[in-house]
């Protein structure tokens, strides 16, 4: 069985671990702000890899589903304010 972890850039490394803190924020009054790193960093990788040769779809759909995954939370956020105000 092979238990090595895969190899990751740092580019890589970097979005994915403030993507993972702000889907895992259980502070409502942090979870904006997580967001909000996550999907600047998020934009900026993906227009790193726009410049980039080379293949890299893999990424680019990643980067695409966790920020689908972030504007939803960032919905789920709204709402739950908005329901808070009522």
């Amino acid at each position: 069985m092979n238990t090595a972890v895969p190899f990751e850039f740092p580019e890589t490394r970097r979005w994915r671990e403030l993507y993972q803190t702000a889907i895992l924020e259980l502070d409502s009054a942090e979870l904006s702000t997580r967001i909000a790193k996550a999907e600047n960093v998020i934009v900026q990788r993906a227009r790193e890899l726009f410049g980039q040769s080379g293949d890299h779809i893999e990424e680019q759909w990643n980067l695409d589903d966790a920020m689908r995954a972030l504007r939803a939370l960032r919905s789920t956020l709204k709402r739950d304010f908005h329901a808070k105000a009522s």
